[in-house]
């Protein structure tokens, strides 16, 4: 009983953190992360219909990719990644991020409403 209490705990914790964390495999891909809606987007970003939020993207695999964000057709970024580099991506609504990869890497996607 103790045990699931403690997790039931955690579950509630991870609720009202204000995160929400994926993980992504590339593979000379583009996909589209965040900004197109639920079935669209390569990770959910529970914010949205914010006026803005945060994309934290670390890059965890082997290899470089990059970071596009666009609105319409219109590219406004594209920001290159690193191995084991962490970027903090401001979103503003309508917005659409998408991740550009030749080769195969893996990705961890975080969404914060606001910065600490």
């Amino acid at each position: 009983m103790k045990k699931i209490l403690l997790i039931g705990c955690m579950g509630l914790l991870a609720c009202f953190s204000g995160v929400a964390q994926t993980v992504i495999e590339l593979d000379n891909q583009s996909m589209c992360i965040a900004g197109k809606g639920p079935g669209q987007d390569g990770a959910i970003n529970p914010y949205l219909d914010s006026e803005h939020s945060y994309g934290i993207v670390e890059n965890v695999g082997k290899n470089e990719f990059s970071i596009r964000i666009q609105t319409g057709e219109k590219i406004l970024k594209q920001i290159p990644v690193k191995v084991n580099e962490t970027k903090t991506i401001k979103l503003m609504k309508g917005e659409v991020m998408y991740f550009d990869s030749e080769l195969k890497t893996a990705v961890k996607v975080d969404f914060k409403a606001k910065l600490e």
